[in-house]
């Protein structure tokens, strides 16, 4: 029985067509061998297992063969090439920094760096992990790797250029290795899974490659694992069975109930998720990776970042079309939320239930925004209109039609009930304008309603223009002190501080202390107490501005019971005189 080799290592590229996704560093270095401008150090930095440690064994081994090929390939069959491919090569020495970090290791190393090659040109050193070398060793290494025999050669590999020290840097030529596609990573298995004579189905490729994360050694691994759990031929189910996924079937479904407004199917979705061993986390993160793709397939420009099968992709394209866009925005915004939160709470299951029911909620509150829309359609040209009187239910309507004022929000209940009385007296009026179609409200008859309607009284107090003296503004400003109970440092801000009025008889001067307090007024306040004054002082012209009191006019306010104190020894010398001569103590 032929000994197994798995297929990271069995189909480990031996040359610069092999390497996969990696094609404009292959063409570079190439390109310098063609020219010979070989460089005396280089640098290969990026992720995991994409070929950084192949593509220095395939360097090394090109610039030692003694008959490259017309496309600079090495050729395999000669010396230096059959040699390196058995492991006996005395030109090409590779070194674990990893393991041999210290500064006695980097010294053998340096030794063995004097004596030229047997076979070939160069002398390379490959040493991967090179971030793992102590500082030490670095500084051990810095001179040899500055200035090495024309025959040696140094090439550095790492995950993690961030550790390497600058100096290091400054001395190699640095090539930034790209994660690979999945298309890249598919399009390899598919060929690798041909040659071994296994059958596999264009989904388990994207899953195992989704899965991979752009490392080609992660997908060969994967690709493995599941042959040995499925045999030559694999299905679907069985990769993510064997790879622990979750089916992107159950993010579909969740959409869907949430489309409608079923939460309680979105629950028990969610736990038999968990019943699998899933993680809920796990499940969040998938969520939203599913709620991105669906926003992607918005736009056609986009849809290229959907990285999976035709047929997958086709049903995010389905899905995604049935849903507005600012559902599926404030559902990423609701879901980050809760992937945030998930560690600091101490029910994190029903936090996750809790995102699920607010999902539901989002897609009927829109539908519930939806039917006015709809039911402001126009009727059809064939139905004629009714003669009858509009029905009780479409008289209260017509007293519905909202009236924009400037206030409306805080109209009181009194003003409200009178408006009321008001529209119920002028009803026959407004029916005779309004002539409503037997199939829906028509747009016209809305706009007439609105124009008919009579003012609230609200609105008749604001568009008065009264003219406004200091002495009605000072007894307003004392009353809009009262009504802010509900925020005390406000309250004691407007007790505190004097309105002033402009030249032009409309806009108030609001001091404030400090550029925060203005900001809080400017931006929770500010148009309560516009509305406030408009209504007290009878002018709707009335404004306010909110200003920081410059530091040479700003008075410091007592709040402790010392500060009080202080101040009254300040301004009233009698009461210090009081207090020596009863023997008294303030504070």
């Amino acid at each position: 029985m032929e000994k197994f080799i798995v297929s990271a290592r069995k189909y480990r590229p031996n040359n610069f067509m092999g390497l996969v996704g990696q094609d404009s560093i292959a063409v570079t270095l190439k390109n310098s061998i063609k020219r010979e401008q070989l460089a005396h150090a280089y640098l290969f930095c990026g992720p995991r297992g994409v070929g950084k440690t192949s593509t220095a064994r395939i360097f090394a081994k090109t610039i030692n063969c003694m008959n490259p090929g017309a496309d600079l390939e090495p050729c395999g069959e000669c010396e230096s090439c059959l040699s390196f491919a058995q492991g006996r090569s005395y030109c090409i020495h590779e070194l674990d920094a990893a393991s041999n970090n210290s500064v006695d290791d980097i010294r053998i190393l340096t030794e063995k760096v004097m004596i030229p090659p047997q076979i070939g040109k160069y002398s390379v050193y490959i040493i991967d992990e090179v971030h793992m070398l102590s500082s030490a060793a670095f500084n051990a290494f810095l001179k040899t790797l500055e200035e090495p025999p024309a025959h040696a050669i140094f090439i550095l590999a790492t995950t993690e250029k961030h550790k390497i020290l600058p100096t290091i840097l400054s001395r190699c030529q640095t090539y930034d290795f790209n994660r690979i596609s999945v298309e890249g990573i598919v399009k390899n298995i598919s060929s690798i899974a041909k040659q071994e004579g296994v059958k596999i189905d264009l989904d388990s490729l994207h899953v195992i490659a989704q899965k991979a994360d752009g490392a080609m050694r992660d997908a060969l691994t994967l690709f493995d694992q599941c042959v040995a759990f499925c045999g030559t031929e694999i299905e679907y189910a069985s990769v993510i069975r064997n790879l622990n996924v979750l089916d992107h079937e159950y993010y579909f479904n969740i959409i869907e109930s949430s489309l409608v407004g079923n939460f309680a199917k979105s629950l028990l979705l969610f736990d038999e998720i968990l019943s699998k061993g899933f993680n809920a986390l796990y499940f969040i993160s998938g969520l939203g990776s599913h709620l991105r793709n669906l926003l992607v397939c918005k736009d056609a420009s986009t849809e290229k970042l959907l990285e999976m099968a035709p047929a997958l992709a086709q049903r995010y394209k389905d899905q995604s079309s049935k849903l507005p866009v600012r559902f599926i925005y404030e559902a990423l915004g609701h879901t980050a939320k809760c992937e945030s939160d998930y560690k600091m709470s101490s029910n994190q299951r029903l936090l996750v239930e809790f995102l699920l029911v607010r999902l539901s909620q989002m897609s009927q509150a829109a539908a519930a925004q939806s039917v006015p829309v709809q039911a402001v359609q126009p009727a059809a040209a064939h139905v004629e209109p009714a003669q009858t009187p509009a029905p009780a239910a479409e008289q209260e309507s017509a007293k519905a039609v909202p009236v924009q004022t400037v206030q409306a929000e805080e109209q009181p209940a009194a003003a409200e009930k009178a408006v009321e009385e008001k529209v119920q007296q002028e009803k026959p009026a407004a029916e005779k304008i309004v002539k409503k179609p037997a199939g829906g409200i028509s747009i016209s008859s809305i706009i007439k309603k609105a124009q008919n309607t009579p003012k609230t009284a609200q609105q008749e107090v604001i568009t008065a223009t009264e003219p406004v003296t200091m002495e009605r503004l000072k007894a307003a400003w004392a009353k809009m002190a009262e009504t802010q109970v509900q925020y005390p440092r406000l309250a004691t801000a407007i007790k505190q501080t004097e309105p002033l009025l402009k030249d032009d008889n409309t806009t108030v001067v609001f001091k404030v202390g400090n550029s925060a307090q203005q900001s809080w007024i400017e931006k929770n306040s500010l148009p309560q107490l516009i509305g406030f004054l408009q209504k007290e002082l009878a002018n709707g012209d009335i404004k306010i501005v909110v200003e920081v009191i410059e530091v040479a006019q700003q008075s410091k306010v007592p709040y402790t019971a010392y500060e009080k104190a202080d101040q009254m020894r300040r301004n009233y010398p009698e009461v210090v005189e009081l207090t020596k001569d009863l023997d008294l103590d303030i504070i």
